[in-house]
């Protein structure tokens, strides 16, 4: 992937491998267990991050831990991590340190998760289903660093790499957005596609592995 600095900002230049697509209405599906299967998404600017706002929806039926969402930098394998440790277990890791929501407990359903933290105040702002699941503190004051790797599917233990296919996604997840500031998480009820970072509607990837692009099967 070739870079591009404009007006102060790394903007991301779409590689030979990669793809854009507007993924409205499709889902990636994980569909077995494995080291190899994940997704590469590329923002449409890499840039530091005081705040940001995550949404996605996804289904599994795994009972073990797994991550939704990878955001690694060569210092902080966990700079963004959002991960659900057991069912009904969510972690937001921002800069290798941790905060665990609870949730009530609905398997092998269909989930719409949605997090948000701001630097200034530290609070981090967990949504499952449109509803709130409380706020919580962590890296008040830090910056979360610009040049990423970000997945869907696996977990990185490393830049870009050190999957262990017992904490790989098996299942479905649609409608992921990004954007580089704090969204009021109450509207995003009926889905999130136009991250302004990451666009589901304008989707920048590149997949890796046993990924399949198919229609979703829930709202």
């Amino acid at each position: 992937m070739a870079k591009l600095i404009v007006g102060g900002l790394l903007l991301s230049v779409l590689s030979a491998g990669s793809s854009q697509a507007d993924m409205t209405g499709k889902a990636f599906i994980f569909p077995q267990e494995s080291a190899t299967a994940y997704v590469t998404l590329i923002p449409k600017v890499r840039k530091s991050l005081q705040s940001f706002t995550l949404c996605l929806k996804a289904f599994t039926d795994l009972t073990r831990p797994y991550s939704l969402f990878s955001y690694s930098t060569k210092t902080k394998d966990n700079e963004i991590l959002l991960f659900v440790r057991k069912v009904g277990e969510y972690e937001i890791h921002v800069g290798n340190s941790l905060v665990t929501f609870k949730a009530p407990l609905n398997p092998y359903a269909p989930f719409h998760v949605c997090v948000s933290w701001e630097s200034a105040s530290g609070i981090a702002e967990l949504w499952l289903d449109g509803k709130p699941m409380g706020r919580k503190g962590l890296k008040k004051g830090y910056s979360v660093s610009a040049e990423a790797k970000i997945i869907i599917g696996q977990e990185q233990d490393s830049f870009g790499g050190r999957f262990d296919v017992k904490q790989s996604f098996v299942g479905e997840i649609w409608e992921v957005s990004l954007w580089d500031h704090v969204v009021p998480l109450k509207e995003m009820d009926g889905g999130c596609y136009n991250g302004n970072l990451i666009n589901w509607q304008a989707l920048n990837f590149e997949d890796n592995g046993y990924v399949v692009t198919k229609p979703k099967l829930w709202a």
